[in-house]
């Protein structure tokens, strides 16, 4: 899967990024897409190896002090042990 920044988005199609991933309570960037595809005339299937939309619904619910509680307890994981890889 391919990453693409886009700039220069007039404001009716944020709009309307915006309204289509409300809607569909689904991400910015997978409305983004399944507009794209639609203008395309591509079906608006997600492809195969597209990570499935079953968190969205978690997408900025963790308060600061959820956040940080989280990011305090997966510190660890941003270490490497060099050894294991011996």
């Amino acid at each position: 899967m391919k990453q693409l920044t886009v700039r220069g988005l007039v404001d009716e199609l944020v709009r309307a990024i915006r309204r289509l991933a409300n809607r569909d309570e689904t991400s910015l960037n997978r409305a983004a897409v399944k507009l794209m595809r639609r203008g395309e005339g591509l079906d608006d299937r997600p492809a195969a190896d597209t990570v499935g939309s079953s968190l969205d619904h978690l997408i900025g619910t963790w308060s600061d002090a959820e956040a940080d509680e989280i990011e305090r307890t997966l510190r660890h994981f941003k270490t490497v042990d060099e050894a294991m890889w011996e």
